[in-house]
């Protein structure tokens, strides 16, 4: 238990902030997870109008420091390359 006036400041401004990072978190989470099940289902068109939306998330929840930036930039290259991969199946057929 906070003993200090400043202590209990500081635990109510992590409240404050707490839910503000699991909405954001929440939101990059199912901006990522469009993406994937656009790449699962094969349809390119979407997983890319669903990457345009993902990518700013990710780089937002980074910088406001709810993912780390390596983080955030390995998930979107690894969605890219995987849209990349439709491409490529789509013209081997």
């Amino acid at each position: 238990m906070a003993n200090t006036t400043s202590a209990k400041k500081a635990t109510r401004k992590i409240a404050r902030r707490t839910i503000i990072n699991k909405s954001r978190r929440t939101q990059m989470r199912g901006a990522v997870r469009t993406v994937e099940e656009a790449i699962k289902s094969g349809d390119r068109d979407a997983a890319l109008k669903a990457m345009a939306r993902a990518e700013p998330e990710l780089m937002q929840a980074a910088q406001c420091n709810i993912i780390h930036r390596n983080n955030a930039s390995r998930k979107v290259s690894r969605l890219a390359h995987q849209i990349a991969k439709l491409e490529i199946a789509k013209l081997a057929k």
